[in-house]
């Protein structure tokens, strides 16, 4: 029997955590530990997805449909921007072919994620102060830099990484700024979300029933409705607030997750 409050409070979590720097899998997890939930199954996963893919495809509707018509033959647009998303995306793609199976097996336990949420804030942490103390490019990402941010992006297949966390965190190291960072990471976010959706559709476990059908759409519509208001509040606060709140965060909740390890939750 579908508990709905656990659709509905799961897919929140998902819309809000998938754009900010605070890794879902980590905030995920919590609820199934300290209230005994059990794993809602990848349609559920699959449906969240594709929530939050709609999501940042219809915030940023105008900039992927100019990117669509520069790459239409004899167009004349400039295509920079397509190819340092391609560019970018290639990377993750490869190491995602290639670890497929310890990423979905070894790498998903209490111990890594709470690991990576540490280290991965303090990166964080990190990246923020050398960016407010060096000169900030406003500039579009570079074709050299877009491959390291996405040599970067590799990492957020670790649990507990966080995609747009270790994706800023690249461009703020390579003197971008934060907002132009976030807006990369966004962008960048689609054909990754694209992917993750399809692999998980092609799954020999995916088990899309009829009579749960009202459960999938409930949680498509939470997720993508939060997941818009993130990114719209994100990119806004990230320019006025700066990422050290979001640093400070990451490390308590590490912390609470070490501290539950260590009494056994």
């Amino acid at each position: 029997m579908v508990d709905w409050l656990q659709v509905v409070i799961l897919a929140l979590i998902q819309g809000v955590t998938e754009f900010l720097p605070v890794s879902s899998s980590a905030h995920l997890l919590l609820p199934s530990k300290l209230l005994g939930w059990p794993d809602q199954g990848l349609a559920f996963d699959i449906s969240v997805h594709a929530g939050t893919l709609c999501a940042v495809v219809f915030y940023f509707r105008q900039t992927l449909f100019g990117l669509a018509r520069a790459l239409m033959p004899g167009s004349g647009l400039d295509r920079s921007e397509c190819w340092t998303l391609i560019i970018a995306t290639l990377p993750v793609l490869l190491a995602g072919f290639l670890l497929k199976e310890l990423i979905a097996g070894e790498a998903r336990t209490v111990v890594v994620i709470t690991t990576t949420t540490l280290l991965f804030g303090v990166l964080l942490g990190c990246a923020d102060w050398v960016s407010r103390r060096g000169q900030r490019r406003h500039t579009a990402i570079r074709a050299r830099d877009a491959f390291l941010i996405g040599c970067a992006q590799t990492l957020a297949l670790i649990p507990g990484t966080s995609r747009s966390g270790i994706t800023i965190t690249a461009a703020l190291f390579l003197g971008y700024h934060p907002t132009v960072a976030a807006r990369f990471s966004f962008l960048l976010s689609v054909p990754v979300i694209a992917g993750a959706v399809v692999v998980m559709l092609m799954s020999d476990h995916v088990s899309l029933s009829a009579h749960a059908g009202a459960y999938y759409v409930i949680a498509f519509l939470v997720s993508g409705c939060f997941a818009y208001a993130t990114i719209s509040a994100f990119i806004y606060w990230v320019s006025k607030i700066g990422l050290m709140p979001f640093v400070v965060y990451r490390l308590l909740l590490g912390f609470a997750l070490w501290i539950g390890i260590v009494e056994g939750l």
